[in-house]
């Protein structure tokens, strides 16, 4: 039989052993997290360029053409209403507004109001700013596929080239009871035709045969809307090495918005993982139905942080009206209260259920948001549009 010492020293070489698979684990799972941290908590400055696709190479006459039909309400069924309606320079590209009246309306943002009688909805979600929509996509390495972009608050179309389309055969932005989204479609082929102006137009920013097209329309406002960038903000130069760019309050934010769990959504470039997630932000009360998101499922797209000065009220259908309020939901989500009565708490994201966040953390957070903000895209406004129509559409 074995000795009494060498028992001893075989239940230590145990105890060792175990000691030390414990210890690889530890180890190893410290590397997962800490790798899972490096994937998520990463965010840089914007680049400085642009990703054109290969299949729309820009030119000058091409933005030139895009921000003419930017800005013309020859595009939209009854002539009333241009891109610029909703998404307007002087509100950033986006639109002082909780949710868009489009087609059959007046006036301009907030002051925008249904004419009488009217039959057309509201556009059922916030207008997204298209400052910065070069870039959507965009992950935590600055790498992105500009034919491949997401839009919308669904993600339900990829590409500039594709979204800018879309709200012309939309019932309620731009195309009006009188068309179908297919008739819709020749009947703006058939005005821009008919336009001397276009016509010289289109030959000089395409060079085809028959260049007033569809999808040529689609690449005009697209490459216009690439030229529509704010990567200079004060947070992008302290990212670019200037430390002294943000103040100690928007470092101490920085730091508060990463430590909270903020960033595990808002990250890259961007401040968005381009994901759906699931929320509970209340339903608005203008719309006659349940907006329930993503493959019906109450999941919406991360959007930006930059620029948020110019995009309030906020989240897919604007019922959250500052930035206070949004943090003060997501300080609920923590608490397990679900603001809306279709979403169940346990259907929410975790990764919105487990923020660390509390009132005192709010203040420096949003100073740090604010340093995110850039006004310097190009704000220019044609003075006519080709059609003698009104610019912007019928905004006065």
């Amino acid at each position: 039989m074995p000795s009494y010492f060498a028992k001893i020293v075989c239940f230590a070489i145990v105890i060792i052993c175990l000691g030390c698979k414990e210890k690889a684990k530890y180890i190893s799972s410290e590397n997962k997290n800490e790798q899972l941290e490096q994937s998520i908590n990463q965010v840089t400055a914007l680049p400085k360029q642009v990703i054109h696709p290969k299949t729309n190479i820009p030119n000058n006459h091409k933005i030139k053409l895009g921000q003419l039909l930017f800005f013309d309400p020859i595009l939209s069924g009854d002539k009333d209403v241009a891109c610029a309606t909703c998404h307007h320079p002087k509100n950033g590209y986006a639109e002082f507004r909780d949710i868009s009246i489009g087609v059959n309306g007046k006036g301009f943002a907030s002051k925008r109001t249904f004419n009488s009688p009217n039959t057309i909805p509201f556009v059922k979600r916030n207008a997204h700013t298209i400052v910065n929509t070069a870039f959507n996509g965009i992950d935590i390495d600055s790498n992105y596929n500009p034919e491949d972009a997401p839009m919308f608050w669904d993600s339900r179309v990829k590409s500039l080239e594709a979204q800018a389309i879309e709200p012309i055969k939309a019932l309620e932005e731009m195309r009006g009871s009188h068309f179908t989204d297919t008739d819709i479609l020749q009947k703006v082929i058939t005005r821009l035709r008919s336009i001397p102006e276009y016509q010289k137009l289109f030959k000089a920013a395409f060079n085809e045969e028959y260049p007033i097209t569809i999808e040529n329309i689609g690449k005009a406002i697209a490459t216009f809307e690439r030229t529509l960038i704010s990567n200079n903000s004060n947070f992008d130069r302290y990212m670019r090495g200037e430390s002294t760019a943000i103040s100690l309050a928007e470092k101490e934010g920085f730091k508060l918005f990463k430590q909270v769990g903020c960033i595990n959504c808002h990250n890259g470039p961007m401040f968005s993982d381009y994901k759906m997630h699931v929320l509970s932000v209340p339903e608005n009360n203008k719309l006659n139905f349940i907006d329930d998101g993503f493959e019906k499922q109450f999941s919406f797209r991360t959007p930006t942080l930059r620029n948020l000065r110019f995009t309030a009220p906020y989240m897919h259908n604007g019922t959250l009206p500052t930035l206070e309020k949004v943090l003060e939901f997501y300080e609920d989500l923590s608490f397990k209260k679900s603001r809306n009565p279709n979403v169940h708490i346990q259907l929410i994201d975790s990764l919105a259920q487990n923020l660390q966040l509390s009132v005192k953390e709010m203040s420096p957070i949003i100073s740090f948001l604010n340093s995110l903000n850039d006004d310097t895209f190009d704000d220019s406004i044609p003075k006519v549009v080709p059609s003698g129509l009104e610019v912007g559409g019928n905004i006065n």
